[in-house]
């Protein structure tokens, strides 16, 4: 990577993509703050836009205007796209919880933009040219990219107002100076395509074939024994196998008859589960973990876990049921 900010960047003037002149563009980033301001008048309400619910077309769509950067091919294409609009360059480490998070509420303001600007993900490990081509030192730390100019919008941890606020500010600074974005959501499938014995588990399933998706995944696992994705499928296949045998009365009914029942229990649960009633599946088990002799709760335990693990240890609902079962257990 060449030790100038941005060698893709025009030396004459002239930003790419027909958009307005560097001139503007270097007044964006004098008119960028070097550290965030406790305010910006007039910036776009994007909290506002991520807390709004999303359309009804839109409902349960998992659209993400972040990309990864890994390569420095990756870092020079997204400066570029800066001639369409403002890219968000959120530099993190694994090791850094803070930068993590400084990440993740990124991502959830830029994706409330819908389009106007882009987030490029770089992980300061991977790619430390990076972190030296915008002469940071440390992370979390941001940078916005206006017509192949950069400005730093925050270093360290700042609060999420104040996040707001800068990102609305580089909003109108990008609408002012004719960047104004309109860039598709990306498709994290499209862009990394299903391992081998992902897709043939995959393939499996759709055919009804529960044995041979474990066969798959049980490979991709004996392959990487790190593999999570592998390891939650593998869980999946489970579930949707032993709920794709049963009569959905009759499993309430039995329930219903025998509380204490702990398979009658396991059988609603699942089922509640690929309902989507995934509170309902928690509290199920959960109870049942409270009443049942000491035996018995390591198997009410296991299958929590197991459900934790298919509908993910990030979910809210999780989470919750996570720390009533820590509870319960001391």
């Amino acid at each position: 990577m060449s030790a100038e900010f941005f060698p893709g960047a025009p030396a004459n003037g002239a930003v790419p993509n027909g958009a307005a002149p560097a001139a503007n563009a270097a007044n964006a980033e004098q008119a960028l703050p070097a550290s965030v301001p406790a305010s910006v008048r007039g910036a776009m309400d994007l909290g506002a836009q991520a807390q709004a619910p999303a359309a009804p077309a839109e409902q349960g769509a998992a659209r993400t205007w972040r990309v990864d950067v890994e390569t420095n091919e990756d870092f020079q294409k997204y400066v570029n796209e800066s001639g369409r609009g403002a890219v968000i360059f959120a530099l993190y480490a694994p090791h850094s919880p803070a930068s993590l998070q400084m990440l993740e509420a990124t991502e959830r303001l830029v994706n409330s933009a819908e389009g106007s600007m882009l987030l490029a993900a770089v992980d300061i490990v991977k790619l430390p040219e990076a972190a030296q081509v915008f002469g940071v030192t440390g992370v979390p730390a941001g940078i916005a990219v206006l017509g192949g100019r950069p400005a730093p919008i925050y270093t360290g941890t700042i609060s999420p107002e104040e996040l707001t606020q800068v990102l609305g500010q580089v909003l109108q600074l990008a609408a002012q100076y004719q960047l104004p974005g309109g860039f598709e959501p990306i498709n994290p499938e499209a862009e990394k395509p299903l391992p081998p014995l992902h897709a043939a588990a995959i393939a499996a399933l759709d055919a009804g074939d529960y044995a041979g998706a474990r066969e798959s995944y049980r490979k991709a696992i004996a392959e990487n024994p790190g593999d999570k994705d592998a390891k939650i499928g593998l869980a999946q296949v489970g579930l949707l196998e032993r709920v794709s045998t049963m009569n959905a009365a009759e499993v309430r009914a039995a329930a219903a008859n025998n509380p204490n029942d702990i398979q009658a229990a396991f059988n609603v649960a699942d089922l509640d589960l690929t309902g989507g009633h995934v509170e309902n599946a928690y509290t199920r088990l959960l109870r049942l973990f409270s009443t049942v002799d000491a035996d018995s709760k390591a198997q009410v335990r296991e299958r929590l876990v197991e459900l934790f693990s298919i509908v993910g240890d990030d979910d809210p609902r999780t989470k919750a049921a996570r720390g009533q079962l820590t509870m319960l257990l001391f």
